[in-house]
């Protein structure tokens, strides 16, 4: 007997990447589907999509080369801090190392010609391409009648005429076509990746600006709670609830300080690898004041470095509770 014509695909958990499985399926393709782990997307979505579809579906952890290429993008970065011909790049190839391994034929994504302005262009679906080392290999099922013939589809391994030709940025096409599969719940477009998002890409920034071999420890630290550039210039982050407090000390390196209040409680607040004694002392007076001490009453902070293993230096500092305005314009 014949062997079955192997794809692996990359699925985002977005309609596209579920319906260009489908289009395979119909022509008896074996797929895989890929999904992957960064510190600014999981693979939950992913995860839940290739279990939709009916595929296997696996997690693949690139956090920290991800992080490596965000830090200088060969393509550059959309509206905000997004480098996404250089991501999409980087997960192909990522997904090629996979491809004796599964004996696969090809690899294939949900990208629609012209439906993102930036990372979905012709020339930089093309780019893409580049980058992932895979010239010919890359099939896109639902724009594929649009672009060039693949290796892929001149080999006969996949049937040009069952694939589509969608293109823009309606969503009318792909609404019809998850009726057809029986795709009912599915995500809607956008969203999904904090580095499209403001409020986080503005506490990165500063990150990388202050410290450029930041690492993914120091990325998942700046996720929780109010984020602080401190005078030394570090940041400090002071966790709002609980849960962040929880968050803060597990995630606190060997280089990192962790305080928290004696006498009153209060938030967990960790300087990231601080530079001075001054980012000490402005850290201890936010401990202080963001907790539940009244405003100008002494407060006792307990400091240690080394995180939750600890094994730095320690210490305990007395001070003033202030206003949180105070310290507003060191709020990032």
């Amino acid at each position: 007997m014949a062997r079955k014509v192997k794809g692996i695909g990359l699925l985002s958990g977005g309609l596209d990447s579920l319906l260009a499985v489908k289009v395979l399926q119909d022509q008896q393709i074996d797929v895989v589907a890929l999904t992957f782990v960064t510190p600014f997307f999981g693979p939950a979505k992913g995860l839940a999509a290739g279990e939709m579809a009916g595929v296997e579906t696996r997690a693949i952890d690139i956090s920290e080369v991800h992080l490596e290429m965000l830090k200088n993008p060969r393509y550059g970065y959309g509206s905000r801090l997004n480098p996404c011909i250089d991501c999409h790049g980087l997960m192909l190839r990522e997904a090629a190392k996979n491809m004796s391994a599964e004996g696969a034929d090809f690899l294939f994504t949900g990208e629609v010609l012209g439906q993102r302005p930036m990372s979905q262009r012709r020339d930089s679906l093309r780019s893409v391409e580049k980058l992932s080392g895979l010239d010919g290999r890359i099939l896109r099922p639902l724009s594929a009648k649009l672009l060039s013939p693949t290796r892929v589809e001149e080999e006969g391994l996949v049937d040009r005429s069952m694939l589509l030709d969608i293109q823009g940025r309606s969503r009318k096409r792909q609404r019809e076509l998850a009726l057809k599969y029986g795709l009912k719940e599915y995500p809607q477009p956008g969203g999904g990746c904090l580095l499209t998002l403001d409020s986080f890409t503005n506490r990165l920034r500063k990150l990388l600006d202050i410290c450029p071999g930041a690492t993914v420890a120091d990325v998942e630290l700046i996720k929780w709670g109010r984020a602080f550039m401190l005078p030394g210039k570090t940041i400090c982050m002071v966790g709002r609830k609980e849960s962040e407090n929880s968050k803060l000390e597990a995630l606190a390196g060997a280089r990192d300080i962790v305080l928290r209040a004696c006498d009153h409680p209060g938030p967990t607040c960790v300087i990231l690898a601080p530079n001075g004694p001054f980012d000490l002392e402005t850290a201890t007076s936010l401990a202080a004041s963001y907790g539940d001490a009244p405003q100008g009453a002494q407060v006792t902070i307990e400091w240690r470095e080394g995180g939750v293993e600890g094994g730095g230096a320690a210490g305990k500092l007395m001070v003033v509770s202030k206003p949180k305005e105070f310290f507003k314009s060191l709020l990032i």
